[in-house]
């Protein structure tokens, strides 16, 4: 049946828990648009490894903000990716908004599967987020006063997951970004040392930045207990894309959005004020 021009489009959030899909998910739903949650506890489940339940997260659905956990690099993410987009399409999906990593052949692998999907699409590619510090991997880290990781020099033009939200946003709800690959960064690069420096100023406390090689980063993970999907990511990530590769910043903010991104200062303060970064007593 075709879809009149009263139809109300549906939205599909997948990784709604994450940090940009539920920035997005909360964006749209603030707009007045319907908005399907993708995720394991949802209404309606959604898992990336049980193919049972895509049908149902699917069905009605005209755009997805596609958000793949926990990393496009990881084995097997383009197999899913070709496989997803195939379901979308004979679902009756029309446009899908990719999120991407930067500087990430097996992201670009992916990117290419949607572009050929033969739905409308747009990519946002997206360099490391400001937010692992605060929600994320480093967060205990910054808590405990010593954050330790290799690559302490590289500049990294760290995004801000509200940026990367808006950016999606945008092109989930006005065909004009179709087509388009958007890649967010924040407004200048700045290096994990320097970075830390930021959030210790916001948050008026003494925290380190210790540089510690690769083998005993890997050693380090391994003493977190993760599950070893993430720990093999965060390895990749800092062995491969945290050489330099990404240091540029790039326009997308600016072009999908008309305004320059925000600023790391930006996210340290902002952070800081809510007292995520306050040691608990």
């Amino acid at each position: 049946m075709t879809k009149n021009a009263s139809h109300q489009q549906l939205f599909l959030v997948t990784g709604a828990t994450g940090k940009t899909g539920s920035r997005v998910a909360a964006l749209l739903e603030a707009a007045g648009h319907p908005v399907r949650r993708g995720s394991r506890a949802a209404t309606i489940p959604f898992d990336w490894t049980d193919r049972s339940t895509w049908a149902p997260v699917l069905a009605g659905v005209d755009s997805i903000y596609l958000s793949y956990q926990p990393d496009l690099a990881v084995p097997g993410a383009a197999d899913t990716i070709r496989a997803f987009s195939a379901a979308a399409r004979s679902a009756g999906v029309r446009s899908v908004v990719l999120v991407s990593g930067r500087g990430e052949p097996e992201a670009r692998e992916c990117e290419l599967i949607v572009e050929d999907s033969g739905l409308n699409w747009t990519v946002v590619r997206c360099s490391f987020f400001a937010q692992n510090f605060s929600e994320g991997a480093f967060l205990d880290d910054v808590l405990a006063g010593t954050v330790a990781l290799p690559n302490g020099d590289v500049p990294e033009p760290f995004a801000h997951a509200d940026d990367i939200a808006e950016v999606a946003v945008a092109a989930l709800t006005d065909p004009r970004h179709a087509g388009e690959i958007y890649e967010v960064t924040g407004a200048r690069a700045l290096s994990f040392t320097d970075a830390v420096g930021e959030i210790a100023t916001a948050t008026g406390r003494e925290i380190a930045f210790i540089p510690i090689s690769h083998s005993e980063f890997v050693a380090a993970l391994g003493e977190y207990q993760l599950p070893e999907e993430m720990s093999t990511l965060l390895v990749y990530l800092f062995g491969t894309i945290l050489d330099g590769r990404n240091t540029a910043t790039a326009d997308g903010v600016q072009r999908a959005l008309g305004r320059a991104p925000r600023d790391f200062s930006e996210f340290a303060e902002a952070a800081a004020a809510t007292g995520v970064w306050t040691p608990r007593t």
